[in-house]
């Protein structure tokens, strides 16, 4: 029996990034660094994913998407692109948080972190408890096991790593990788459809000035 096939993709930061997995193996990806236009460049960039591959749409088992914490529009874009190609094709889609997919193959507890912008900092303490992620600065990290000399991955390592006694590691898997494998694991229980994971507010205000009058 051939293994699924699971298209992963993500837009939660300052890129536009894919990968087409089968089992374990990597049948292509692709990664774009770009600070905005990932609404454009998204399904260019997966049809040449599966181009690259030799496969289409209909081939597809299993979508995953990252769903943050991350850039507010760009979580978006993902998770509605995502969603929207499983109600079409007719398969799970699987949401998985960048803090997951970063600690994904990493051994003992492991500290996973992504940038909040603003010296703050997205902080998930995965563990025997794995505890929810949290919003925090280097001053206000969430507990972490005083006898585990944590594994310490993604944005600001090194600073975690040296404020709790922890190691830095790399990622065991680009990103889109990650989310694939981990997405294939929960084909046959995905939960919920997949949902932006917000953990702050949004950064722009809504206009002070009055909308214009509709007249009827």
């Amino acid at each position: 029996m051939p293994e699924p096939l699971v298209l992963a993709f993500d837009t939660s930061a300052a890129h536009c990034a894919a990968a087409l997995l089968s089992g374990d193996r990597v049948l292509a990806a692709a990664h774009q660094d770009m600070a905005k236009g990932q609404a454009e460049h998204l399904f260019p960039l997966l049809e040449q994913v599966l181009a690259d591959a030799g496969k289409g749409w209909a081939d597809l088992d299993v979508i995953g998407v990252g769903i943050g914490p991350g850039n507010f529009t760009g979580v978006r874009i993902s998770v509605a692109a995502a969603r929207g190609l499983a109600l079409s094709l007719g398969v799970p889609t699987v949401g998985v948080t960048t803090l997951q997919a970063l600690r994904h193959g990493l051994p003992g507890v492991v500290v996973a972190s992504a940038d909040a912008r603003q010296d703050r900092l997205y902080v998930q303490v995965f563990d025997a408890g794995d505890a929810p992620p949290v919003l925090c600065d280097l001053h206000s990290l969430p507990a972490i096991p005083a006898q585990a000399r944590p594994l310490c991955v993604g944005h600001g390592a090194d600073r975690i790593a040296a404020a709790c006694g922890g190691q830095v590691a790399a990622p065991a898997f680009a990103l889109p990788v990650a989310i694939a494998r981990i997405a294939a694991a929960r084909r046959d229980n995905p939960g919920p459809p997949p949902a932006p994971l917000y953990l702050r507010p949004a950064d722009a205000a809504p206009a002070r000035d009055s909308g214009p009058v509709i007249l009827t």
